[in-house]
Order: C-alpha cells, then structure tokens, then sequence
C-alpha cells in the first residue's frame, strides 16, 4: 500500500483485481511533487478498459500492476459502470489529463525529463511547446520487448539518465514491462509513468477530445473516429468485456460468505 511524504496511507478501492489509489488528481499530482527525486524507482499505471480485460486474460500481467507504487483507474466508463453494478469505485485520474498537469505545471522547464517512446519529431514538438530544455530521449525499435538486447537497452537508458520524472510511452503492456524490470534492478531513481500516447497530445501531434466529450466518458469515441482502423477492435471487441466482468465482480461479492 502506497505511503504519501509524511508516511501517511494512501486510501485506496479494490476493483476487478487491482488496489486503486482513491485520489483526486490533485492529490496525486501532491504525492508525486512531494516524492523525493532520489528516491529508489517506482511507477505508475493508469488501467483502462482495455488493461482490464488483457489483464484478466493474462494472469501473468498481474505483477507488473502489482508492483507499481500507485495504480490509478483511467476509465470514467469503468467508475460509473462499477458504480451501476453497486460495487465501490476510486477517483478517475486519466493519464492523459496527469501527464498534461505535470508538464504544465510540476515540471520545471530547466529540470532533466526522460521520454521513452514517440518519434524524435513528436519529442521536439513537445519541447518547443512547453520549453522543456533537458529531455533525454530513447524510441526503442517495433518490438523490442521481444529482443533481450533491444529491452536491456531500453532499461539501461532509464537507469542511465537521472530524472525526477520518466514519461514511459511505448504502450501496454509494454511499458508496464518496463518500468517493472527497472524498478526490480534498483539501480535507477524518481518516478516512472506509464502514459501511452498522453504525451502526443502535449506535443501537437495529435488532438484530444473537447472536454464535455471527456467529461461524459466519450473519450474512447473520439479517439475511434479519429483512427478505426487501428482502435476499431480495442473499443469494439475487447474493451467491452470489462461490463461483464464488473457484473461477474458485483455478483460474487453479493454471494454469502
């Protein structure tokens, strides 16, 4: 269970497997800013829908959400839903509004940032725009996570590149890998977040939804129209399982002991 600075306990919700911190994002851009630069890597997971289903799939996923210092629920549909189903539900933090608050606010243009993922055109772009004068970047091959030496590489620039903050976006569950394995070898510091593509719409690369579509849980939509080739099966096939497995949850724990 994770602590904030002054050892106090974050609360937290169990849900679908996971302990979500129950945190606004406000008081989780606190226990961030508040988490010493020094201190031994950790990292934070955001799962969706999406993450949900894969990890109830794949049981070899659990330790890799497990192992994070905080995991946060990024699905408004997931909260309302478990809500529906009378089972309790943490905050909703979604990644993407976390990371635009720390580049936009917690993050002191002059201070180091390691990217891992994005093209080195998205990299600049997001320099440019927030004036970010330090930021170390390593875009790691298709893959790689598949290639022993392609993931070492990958774990060694973490771990050689100092940083409060390290934004991991290479995808799920990639990402997750990642920062797990180099939060197991201990040699890197600060803070590790698994944002997927947060950091695009940060840079220009890409257009996230108007906030009433975000607000009313229609962000999965939008992001849908904008590239179906791609998402069509993810939003379409896959996530939606999660409803069935919030009814299975809210059915059990209905059961007597």
């Amino acid at each position: 269970m994770p602590f904030d600075s002054k050892g106090t306990r974050v609360p937290t919700v169990r849900l679908l497997g996971l302990d979500f911190a129950d945190l606004s994002l406000g008081g989780v851009l606190g226990w961030l800013s508040a988490r010493p630069k020094d201190a031994a890597f950790g990292y934070v997971v955001t799962p969706n829908a999406d993450h949900l289903v894969r990890l109830r799939r794949h049981a070899a996923l659990q330790p890799l959400y497990d192992g994070a210092v905080l995991r946060l629920l990024d699905s408004r549909v997931v909260a309302r839903v478990a809500r529906a189903c009378g089972l309790p539900a943490p905050e909703v933090v979604p990644g993407s509004d976390l990371t635009a608050h720390l580049v936009r606010d917690a993050i002191d243009p002059a201070e180091p940032v390691n990217i891992l993922g994005m093209d080195s055109s998205a990299v600049a772009g997001l320099a440019q725009r927030w004036n970010l004068q330090r930021v170390a970047h390593h875009n790691p091959p298709m893959g790689f996570e598949h290639d022993p030496a392609a993931m070492e590489q990958a774990i060694r620039f973490i771990e050689e590149n100092p940083a409060r903050f390290t934004f991991l976006a290479v995808g799920s569950p990639r990402q997750c890998r990642v920062a797990h394995a180099v939060a197991a070898r201990g040699k890197a510091k600060g803070t590790g977040l698994c944002i997927g593509a947060s950091l695009l719409f940060l840079s220009g690369h890409e257009r996230r939804a108007p906030r009433p579509v975000q607000q009313a849980g229609l962000e999965w939509a939008w992001r849908l129209a904008q590239d179906p080739r791609r998402l069509a099966r993810r939003y379409l096939v896959d996530s939606p399982a999660v409803l069935r497995l919030l009814r299975e949850e809210a059915q059990a724990r209905r059961q007597p002991a």
